[in-house]
């Protein structure tokens, strides 16, 4: 079952300091000029996620690398996989017990990448850090979400397929993480959604609960050649599916999610339309209302995008990172962090 309410977006004035600015030149970064509540954190690494006391990011080094730790009272930079072998990582998130979920693939070909992220797999680390990850035995497309409430996880599966094709069909499925003698398995796991609960072609992907119940999931819906993207909603008891964009020209791709519910932060191109390589970072409400606000300008430099934000426990800042328009999704250049408190 899927309902869609209208994409009428309206669009935030353009905060002074960008509407004052000279329009940016090529060769220009954005990194030189930030405003003031924005501030570069690393000159490397991607996919932040915040610790639950909001006192250091969880982040990768490079995809297919290493997943780190930012203290951000110190900026000191801690390697939390560097103390076993690994095929590098392509997720890595705080679990709500101060475990890490991490997803990579258990063989990497380096001419052929591609490859090894179609078959990653979930693991847990261990906050301690003194022994390898424990396997969870399944495999992740993309990445996963985790409640930062209880110990309940989701993540995607995507049927085998041509590299060059979409998989003919995508799942959405969640399981609890239990501890028995203190190693982590799955239990509970069933089928939330697969692609066919939507009414055009489209491959999804799970993104995250919302708080604070952990009721719904945010997933992204892409059509097959991957260029546009919707923000859906599902109802984690139903199976109600709600299209929250309906936006057919534009790419809307959600990410961080607010510690109330009520917004989230997408990835969007509807400042330029030329795709996810010249992607911004906008706030979606989730009243109905398809109300956007443009957060950051990074597309506006030649060659730049803004990607991948993730928000604090409380609400005051989002983390996230800069890119190039050229580079694969995910693919990140340093950290960034925003504060609301403008």
């Amino acid at each position: 079952m899927i309902s869609k309410r209208p994409a009428a977006v309206l669009v935030a004035l353009l905060p002074a300091c960008y509407a004052l600015a000279a329009a940016p030149l090529a060769g220009d970064s954005p990194a030189a000029h930030l405003p003031s509540h924005i501030r570069q954190l690393t000159h490397f690494g991607e996919r932040a996620d915040w610790s639950h006391d909001g006192r250091k990011i969880l982040f990768l080094s490079k995809s297919y690398g290493d997943a780190m730790e930012i203290d951000l009272a110190t900026s000191a930079i801690r390697n939390l996989t560097a103390g076993f072998a690994h095929y590098g990582y392509l997720r890595a998130l705080y679990l709500a017990n101060g475990d890490v979920l991490l997803s990579g693939p258990v063989s990497y070909d380096p001419k052929n990448p591609d490859e090894a992220r179609r078959n990653s797999y979930l693991f847990v680390l261990d906050k301690s850090l003194t022994k390898p990850p424990v396997p969870l035995g399944v495999r992740c497309n993309e990445g996963p979400a985790v409640s930062r409430q209880r110990l309940h996880i989701a993540w995607t599966e995507w049927a085998a397929s041509n590299k060059d094709q979409p998989p003919a069909r995508s799942e959405i499925l969640e399981a609890d993480i239990v501890y028995e003698d203190g190693q982590p398995h799955l239990a509970n796991r069933r089928s939330v959604i697969d692609n066919s609960a939507l009414p055009f072609p489209s491959t999804i992907e799970t993104q995250n609960f919302r708080p604070p119940d952990d009721r719904e999931l945010t997933f992204s819906a892409y059509n097959p050649a991957g260029t546009e993207s919707d923000v859906c909603i599902v109802d984690l008891a139903t199976k109600k599916v709600t299209n929250l964009t309906a936006s057919p020209d534009v790419y809307d791709e959600p990410e961080g999610i607010f510690p109330d519910g009520r917004a989230l932060l997408v990835e969007c191109d509807q400042q330029n339309h030329q795709g996810p390589g010249h992607i911004d970072i906008w706030k979606l409400a989730l009243d109905g209302s398809a109300r956007y606000e443009r957060l950051t300008h990074f597309s506006d430099y030649p060659g730049y995008k803004a990607s991948n934000p993730v928000v604090s426990n409380d609400g005051r800042f989002f983390a996230f990172q800069m890119g190039h328009a050229g580079e694969a999704a995910g693919v990140g250049r340093g950290l960034f962090l925003y504060s609301f408190a403008k």
